[in-house]
């Protein structure tokens, strides 16, 4: 079973809080073959609250098939116009 090290920023953290969940530098182990999109269920959000995801650093598309000790973040729908073309997801959406 893969682990990967899970972060949430902004406005998730609030929402993973009030259910309970971990949200900052957290160990998960996960089902072989979890997708991104399949982590963003597993962790009781839904499509609409994540705009992206980066694995290792890099915007992945949503299909992306996790890795063990991949490292994955979501951030929020309606992060600061400055920091989408700096963190490389201007115009990015669900792939």
């Amino acid at each position: 079973m893969p682990t990967i090290t899970f972060n949430a920023f902004s406005f998730l953290q609030k929402k993973l809080q009030q259910n309970n969940l971990p949200f900052s530098n957290v160990s998960l182990s996960i089902p072989d073959g979890t997708t991104a999109e399949m982590l963003v269920q597993q962790m009781q959000l839904t499509p609409e609250d994540v705009e992206v995801v980066f694995v290792n650093g890099r915007v992945q598309p949503f299909s992306t098939v996790l890795k063990d000790q991949d490292r994955v973040a979501f951030v929020p729908q309606g992060t600061p116009g400055p920091y989408r073309v700096l963190l490389g997801f201007k115009n990015k959406r669900h792939g």
